[in-house]
């Protein structure tokens, strides 16, 4: 079976300053989407699936369906905020989706097997939809609690131009995962990497530390799992306008209740992202290199 690609592309970008969705950073116009959906075909991805906000769906009809969709089968949904159980009062102000792990309950009713889920906004090389197309390629619904996540180098992922989010991630040495935790404030200082805990305090992080870039591996028996814990967390968190339910919170949980196994694969790609609109120049500069090598035609699409 051909796993599916799940794209989240509604985040609001108020770090960058616009839709970085959108926003072209290869030679003729190609954005970050281009290469991902790219690389997907050409690894084994049988359809993309993308989570977007409903004040984009028009523009991205155009600019993005249009041009996939006669390269590979291609189908959206939306993150629209109101999407919470029944009973749950949101408070009026949220204004912000609810994060990553409620963006992917959101693609349920599209996706009857494997799948990988990754950022919009995130250049992972085609190495790693490789790995993780390989891990899935046998699939049988037996290993329906069998997941994966494709692991980077903290410090090959940081931003030049301010603070990232990453999950922190330690493993057993059967290469399973066994505690993630999403950390919102790592970066880099004179002394080296280090991530502010919930007090302010700065805590050292080793250059080789193992951290997650959302790109995960799943089964249908993930949504069932979100929808639980989603609901647990919703009507805790109703009246905060900016908590958000996190990949890594609700993978963690499984993990420590030992519900799933998460089995963390390995690649030696280069990521690349755009936080911040100062990052886009170094994105640009990758993507050259990579077709100067001969990874990447200089048309993508013919």
């Amino acid at each position: 079976m051909k796993p599916t690609l799940l794209i989240l592309a509604a985040g609001m970008g108020h770090r960058y300053g616009g839709l970085k969705q959108l926003d072209g950073i290869g030679p003729n116009g190609e954005t970050i989407i281009d290469y991902s959906v790219y690389d997907a075909i050409r690894t084994g991805f049988g359809k993309i699936v993308f989570v977007i906000k409903e004040s984009i769906e028009k523009e991205f009809r155009e600019l993005v369906i249009g041009k996939l969709k006669s390269h590979i089968d291609i189908d959206f949904v939306l993150q629209e905020i109101g999407n919470v159980p029944e009973g749950v009062s949101v408070t009026a102000d949220r204004t912000k989706p609810w994060g990553t792990a409620h963006a992917i309950m959101m693609a349920a009713g599209k996706i009857d097997g494997p799948f990988a889920v990754i950022n919009a906004d995130d250049f992972y090389g085609r190495g790693a939809y490789q790995v993780l197309a390989n891990y899935y390629r046998e699939w049988t619904p037996h290993r329906e609690n069998d997941y994966a996540m494709v692991a980077y180098e903290i410090g090959k992922t940081l931003s030049d131009h301010g603070f990232v989010s990453r999950g922190i991630c330690q493993t057993n040495p059967s290469l399973l995962l066994e505690d993630v935790v999403e950390r919102t404030h790592i970066g880099r200082n004179p002394s080296g990497i280090f991530y502010q805990d919930e007090t302010g305090k700065e805590i050292a992080l080793p250059e080789q530390t193992v951290v997650s870039m959302n790109f995960w591996g799943f089964t249908p028996s993930f949504f069932d799992y979100l929808q639980q814990g989603f609901t647990a967390f919703i009507q805790a968190h109703a009246g905060d306008s900016g908590a958000e339910y996190y990949i890594p919170t609700a993978v963690n949980e499984l993990i420590k209740k030992r519900e799933v196994t998460v089995r963390v694969l390995s690649c030696n790609e280069k990521w690349y992202g755009m936080t911040y609109m100062e990052d886009k120049e170094i994105v640009v500069a990758g993507i050259r290199k990579l077709i100067e090598k001969g990874e990447y035609p200089e048309k993508l699409w013919r």
